[in-house]
């Protein structure tokens, strides 16, 4: 299970064996043999690893399904969030009123708030460079 998430998440990150390689400060052959099944990595490996595609151990080992390593319980359901994902949640709590409808569902809906947070700042932050500041430039 190891070597199948660890090709996955390199191409998902549009990454090269080198470059998973140099980050780990491994050469290329040694970090095929862990993609290839033929090696496995020692625990601090592992780690950088995680922390390299911001998912759990037990996800890349296969332990559990989910990448995220945030536990968050929303309506009585355990909801595991990446780092950004948490960071984005504790953002929208201050907003309680999006959280009305979270009865039914709260991961799927969870995880709609959080996409749709992501597009309004990246909106916003596009706007704020096509416009500025929204007062122009004045001469004196």
């Amino acid at each position: 299970m190891l070597s199948v998430r660890l090709i996955s998440l390199r191409k998902s990150h549009k990454k090269t064996q080198q470059d998973v390689a140099d980050y780990l400060g491994l050469t290329r052959p040694a970090y095929t043999a862990y993609e290839r099944g033929n090696r496995q990595p020692d625990y601090t490996i592992l780690q950088k690893l995680a922390d390299y595609y911001d998912v759990t151990t037990d996800y890349l080992l296969g332990r559990s399904d989910n990448p995220g390593s945030n536990p968050v319980v929303v309506a009585g359901q355990e909801i595991n969030l990446t780092a950004e994902e948490l960071q984005l949640f504790n953002e929208l709590k201050k907003h309680p009123v999006m959280f009305h409808d979270l009865a039914s569902d709260p991961e799927k809906k969870v995880r709609e708030l959080l996409k749709m947070y992501k597009m309004k700042k990246m909106f916003l932050e596009d706007d704020s460079e096509e416009y500025g500041d929204g007062f122009g430039d004045f001469e004196d």
